[in-house]
């Protein structure tokens, strides 16, 4: 019958009543802009990442530009950052001033590690770029003990655990999230957030958001028109309660393919350590990455290669990214593939899914 992808639509089936609700509140309100469900939503999404601030602003890449300068970053300094990621990770960080310079990952979790940072870090890194990329965890801890502060990019993250408990967006100095319709938490168009237990960076991001303005009046900075909306917000606000089910239901997902043997024909993702990824995509790899894209789709199986160019390898990049050496990275690059995962993801879909694997395994 074929498994899709992606299933954003039956988790939202039995919320559509609240969701319509939330809409209506926001038209009878008429406000529209940094309004009271904004307010809320930073203020529960924070609570939720165990941060003491959030910062709603128009969408992740945004989040991530508007956070490095909150904490500092600017002309002359470096900023790490993995290779292996969406784009917008690296394509946020030259808006700063500053130098994007590239690391390699763990080819088995695919996050950047205390040792691949290590190897890259200069005297003008200013800061690094942890991306917790498919939904597993970088390990910010041992990151941030190298003497570097951690914004972590935890776009694809919402709902992960890390092994003290903890949840991405109080890992490290500060953290950005995307609410893109497609992520764990997703909204029905575009949203950012930065969460922080830093007020000083909270106060320098809201004011980046709004013009380089704290009051409307006053303009301090050269700033961005960048804010979360309130109907985005009202839209996320429904569906923050559900989010730890709907990441349990990711991680159900996992075991699933675990136990239905797949890890006997491809390779699997490997969770860092003591982390409980909310896997965003499930990304498995194969030398004969070719043979099994054609096997899936024959079966009608989604399927997708996100990264087959490395970001440092992109066109827009090549000021940065020549002459550099990530071959763990190429190797990810060249094997990944993303197959199907979401919330409501059954056995019987796994065994699916696995069956169209087994002739090209």
């Amino acid at each position: 019958m074929g498994v899709a992808l992606f299933d954003t639509s039956t988790p939202l089936l039995g919320l559509r009543e609240e969701l319509r609700g939330a809409i209506d509140r926001v038209l009878d309100s008429e406000r529209y802009i940094l309004g009271p469900e904004v307010s809320a939503f930073e203020r529960e999404f924070a609570d939720y990442c165990g941060a003491e601030h959030g910062v709603g602003v128009a969408n992740g890449t945004d989040a991530i530009t508007i956070a490095l300068r909150a904490m500092g970053v600017g002309p002359g300094d470096e900023v790490l950052v993995p290779s292996f990621t969406f784009y917008a990770s690296a394509e946020a960080i030259p808006p700063t001033g500053a130098t994007p310079v590239f690391c390699d990952i763990d080819p088995e979790t695919y996050c950047v590690t205390a040792e691949t940072v290590r190897a890259a870090l200069t005297p003008r890194t200013k800061a690094v770029i942890a991306v917790h990329l498919f939904g597993n965890l970088a390990p910010v801890a041992e990151i941030e003990a190298l003497g570097v502060p951690v914004l972590e990019d935890a776009a694809q993250a919402a709902g992960s655990i890390a092994g003290d408990g903890r949840r991405p967006g109080e890992l490290g100095k500060a953290a950005t999230f995307s609410f893109f319709p497609s992520k764990n938490l997703g909204a029905f168009g575009d949203g950012g957030m930065i969460t922080t237990s830093d007020e000083k960076i909270a106060e320098r991001a809201r004011t980046l958001r709004f013009h380089g303005s704290h009051d409307k009046v006053t303009y301090e900075q050269i700033g961005y028109n960048s804010r979360l909306d309130e109907l985005q917000a009202a839209i996320l606000r429904v569906q923050l309660p559900h989010l730890d089910g709907w990441a349990d239901g990711r991680r159900a997902a996992g075991r699933h393919y675990e136990e239905a043997g797949l890890g006997e024909l491809v390779r699997l993702p490997r969770a860092t350590a003591g982390a409980e990824p909310a896997w965003h995509l499930y990304v498995v790899a194969d030398p004969a990455v070719g043979e099994l894209e054609s096997a899936l789709g024959k079966a009608g199986i989604g399927h997708k290669a996100y990264y087959r160019t490395p970001v440092h390898r992109q066109v827009a990049m090549r000021e940065w990214g020549a002459g550099v050496e990530l071959p763990a990275t190429d190797e990810a690059a060249r094997t990944h593939l993303a197959i199907p995962m979401s919330p409501v993801l059954t056995r019987e879909q796994v065994d699916e899914v696995v069956a169209a694997v087994r002739p090209a395994g």
